[in-house]
């Protein structure tokens, strides 16, 4: 029996990701960290999914010590979401350590499983400039677990090489867009669906949709091309 867990935020990218996991693994289960995050709805939003689709099990695992350490405007209030670069060229919503926490705790969790592999929706393509969402971190996260768990154990990145539009895509090929556009929570500042509409991730994930809705053929044939490749 094959088995999956998926890294499941609630967000167009890991419910995307989760929906289509399932057409592929026998056993799907997802973990879903709180960490004191700004947009902590995401939480309840990813509890409500994973019921309303039935997964094999749903963990939600405390990691407050990261808000402490990790100073971003996703683990304080004092700093406003923004869509300016920081000094160190990263944006401002940048949680340092947070995949790399994430992804070993996932890695933990699924050797209790049993899961053949972690699913994870980072992306380098279309992204928010985040150094822990490459490919190359990946790699080295995958290696590393391996070995300190003697375990082979792969990270899967489905949307790795995916822009916006082709996620959106994905999750039509699933016959999910209206489940991800209205049900899911990407916006940082807490509102499913459409959310706030001015910050990152949801001028981002706003984008994507409009590039899909208005050229779905084109999008839909390029992620085929790129799914038959892979």
């Amino acid at each position: 029996m094959s088995k999956a867990i998926v890294v499941f935020s609630g967000g167009q990218d890991s419910t995307t990701c989760l929906i289509q996991a399932m057409s592929q693994y026998d056993e799907v289960h997802a973990i879903t960290f709180d960490y004191g995050q700004r947009h902590r709805e995401e939480i309840e939003i990813a509890q409500s999914l994973a019921k309303e689709l039935n997964i094999a099990s749903h963990k939600v695992m405390d990691v407050g010590l990261l808000n402490e350490l990790a100073v971003s405007a996703l683990t304080r209030d004092s700093i406003s979401v923004s869509h300016e670069i920081m000094n160190n060229g990263l944006p401002n919503t940048f949680v340092p350590g947070r995949n790399i926490l994430f992804l070993t705790l996932a890695g933990i969790y699924a050797y209790q499983l049993g899961c053949d592999a972690i699913i994870t929706g980072v992306c380098e393509t279309d992204f928010s400039g985040y150094p822990d969402c490459r490919d190359e971190f990946i790699k080295s996260m995958q290696q590393s677990l391996a070995l300190g768990m003697d375990k082979s154990l792969q990270i899967i990145t489905p949307l790795m090489w995916l822009n916006k539009a082709e996620t959106w895509a994905l999750a039509d090929k699933y016959q999910a867009l209206t489940l991800v556009r209205n049900e899911t929570l990407t916006c940082y500042n807490g509102i499913k669906g459409r959310g706030c509409g001015d910050c990152p991730a949801c001028t981002l994930r706003q984008r994507g949709l409009d590039d899909y809705l208005a050229n779905a053929d084109t999008v839909m044939a390029e992620l085929n091309h790129k799914m038959a490749k892979a």
